[in-house]
């Protein structure tokens, strides 16, 4: 089933940049380009400008998400990613690049794609102050309680955090 995209007005700060745009249909991200010439030494960081600014209708945001291929070739990463364009912002869009490439410097050209930008619907809510939450399965678990990796507890998805912090308390 086939939807009329929604329409987002941008302003090009830089009347030469493309617009942003997607490389495959299906994409979710479209590519945001950088207007700036910069290298990057290793561990260095830079917020680099996109020559865009847009006007997303109220209740929508924009979310800057990285480029899977600077980060597997070149150990780029976006410092805050995903970044957060608010419906009511009207600036220009930057992103904030890291090298984490421990030897080798990246060199970004203009126009250069860096990150892309993905458009979604968000829910207004109201928050109201409860004094107990209902319960769940998940209870209180986060940071990795689900296990799935060896420095949890390997893939049995138990919670090894959990059982020394109990282990602990009945010390």
């Amino acid at each position: 089933m086939s939807r009329t995209p929604l329409e987002v007005l941008v302003r090009r700060v830089d009347p030469d940049v493309p617009l942003p745009a997607y490389a495959h249909p299906g994409d979710a991200g479209a590519d945001l380009r950088t207007t700036e010439a910069r290298v990057l030494a290793p561990g260095e960081r830079a917020v680099l400008p996109t020559g865009v600014a847009i006007a997303l209708p109220e209740g929508y945001a924009a979310f800057v998400h990285p480029r899977s291929g600077l980060a597997a070739r070149c150990g780029v990463a976006l410092v805050n990613a995903p970044g957060t364009v608010d419906a009511g912002y009207r600036g220009e869009i930057k992103v904030i690049v890291v090298n984490l490439d421990p030897h080798e410097p990246v060199r970004f050209e203009r126009f250069d794609r860096i990150a892309q930008l993905v458009v979604q619907q968000v829910e207004k809510v109201r928050f109201q102050e409860a004094a107990e939450l209902p319960g769940s399965a998940r209870a209180e678990g986060g940071f990795g309680s689900t296990g799935g990796h060896a420095a949890v507890g390997g893939t049995t998805g138990g919670n090894r955090y959990a059982s020394v912090v109990s282990d602990r308390e009945g010390q």
